[in-house]
């Protein structure tokens, strides 16, 4: 991932939101927030681009289905809205509040090894996803040519050990 240069080059960047294209003609986004409160990305700004080439400013317009629509500093049209769909949107990790012991950051959670409850490596975590039910964690298996989706729950994954890199799951017969 890239960082803004105006960042310390130690800072992580967070995805917090997505642009979904106009909204409208007069340079509104529609805006995917991938925050806990959807407003609060707002307060997160100025928000940037993941290769850093460009920083915007935010101003929360209204709520509209499945989003938000906003307006970013430097968009006044609908060519220029249009143009950034797609565009994910990014914060330094020092601007987000620290999370209770039982909640973690997508970001956090890729990368790290999961076992199953007798210490056998199921595979690491390759995406977080999320299809409206509940947290899906994407594993890559060793000997697996395709992902395997682990519901993240309390009864499934019991333990996440941050300190270790380690997640224990506990997953259904069969899953792997």
């Amino acid at each position: 991932m890239s960082q803004n240069p105006s960042e310390s080059t130690t800072s992580e960047m967070i995805c917090v939101g997505a642009i979904g294209g106009a909204y409208g003609v007069r340079g509104e986004v529609r805006l995917k927030s991938f925050t806990a409160e959807a407003e609060a990305i707002a307060e997160y700004a100025p928000l940037t681009t993941g290769d850093g080439a460009m920083e915007f400013d935010m101003t929360l317009t209204r709520i509209i289905k499945n989003g938000l629509a906003a307006r970013l500093s430097g968009v006044s049209t609908k060519e220029q809205a249009d143009a950034l769909k797609g565009v994910k949107l990014f914060v330094p990790r020092d601007r987000l509040p620290e999370l209770p012991d039982d909640e973690y950051y997508y970001s956090d959670l890729v990368g790290l090894e999961v076992r199953d409850t007798g210490g056998t490596v199921l595979g690491t975590v390759k995406s977080v996803q999320n299809h409206g039910a509940t947290d899906l964690l994407e594993i890559q298996s060793p000997g697996l040519s395709t992902t395997v989706l682990l519901p993240f729950t309390h009864a499934v994954v019991p333990t996440v050990d941050m300190s270790t890199g380690r997640i224990v799951a506990d997953p259904p017969e069969g899953l792997f």
